[in-house]
């Protein structure tokens, strides 16, 4: 799309230029203005050639709208296929896009990764209702997604798990996440009119302890850590 536009610029550039001179050479050339004053013929012939510029120019500002409405498409196609319709964060499509980039390749080192399962779920689907657990879920994917401030990738890997993945990491930078998550999470149960956010999490690096030499592996550590307190930061 961005080459599209391009060359449509281009064009558009190129016909006022081409509309300027010819402008600027009919009226300063006295001879031929005079011509095309007084010939029907060469009046004709310019009236044709600036008909065409017209009509180009229209060509060109309808390409445009219709790009525009292209792009508008495009983006909403494409939250529709990246985003969760329920938590409205990255899906689990985009949660196997990114853990794509680093599938065949050595794990890097300074990557970690955080999984979140929201507790009380089950629970909350099961006696409030599921409209009441989709709006737990959205809730809690917004308490997620606000509390990163680009420090990390956040999405919903399916059911009540969230994935949080971090890129040039260090552990300041997960805790520093985590006492966001924490606080904004008490904040919200503080309303007695929302049904509260229950949750657990684990974390994974790239540990030598732990044979973690893949994406995966770094994964499912981090799944397998939910409910280990061990590896809990305090809050």
């Amino acid at each position: 799309m961005k080459k599209f536009d391009a060359m449509k610029t281009r064009q558009l550039v190129f016909l006022i230029l081409f509309a300027v001179v010819g402008i600027l050479i009919v009226f300063t050339d006295a001879q031929l203005y005079h011509r095309v004053a007084n010939d029907p013929h060469i009046r004709m012939l310019c009236f044709m050639l600036w008909l065409t510029l017209v009509v180009s120019f229209l060509f060109i500002f309808i390409d445009f709208s219709l790009f525009t409405t292209y792009k508008k498409d495009y983006r909403e196609l494409d939250y529709a296929v990246s985003s969760d319709p329920v938590a409205g964060i990255a899906n689990r499509y985009s949660c196997d896009a990114v853990i794509q980039k680093y599938l065949d390749r050595p794990l890097p080192d300074d990557i970690g990764c955080i999984m979140f399962d929201l507790t009380n779920l089950g629970e909350v689907n099961q006696n409030l209702g599921h409209v009441k657990g989709n709006q737990l879920i959205y809730d809690f994917s917004n308490i997620l997604q606000s509390s990163s401030a680009r420090m990390c990738f956040v999405g919903r890997n399916g059911g009540s798990t969230f994935l949080a993945l971090f890129e040039s990491c260090n552990s300041q930078k997960m805790k520093t996440y985590l006492n966001r998550v924490y606080k904004k999470t008490q904040n919200y149960n503080k309303d007695p009119k929302v049904v509260p956010v229950q949750y657990q999490y684990g974390i994974a690096y790239r540990e030598k302890e732990e044979a973690v030499k893949t994406i995966t592996d770094l994964i499912a550590l981090s799944s397998r850590r939910i409910y280990n307190d061990e590896f809990d930061y305090e809050q």
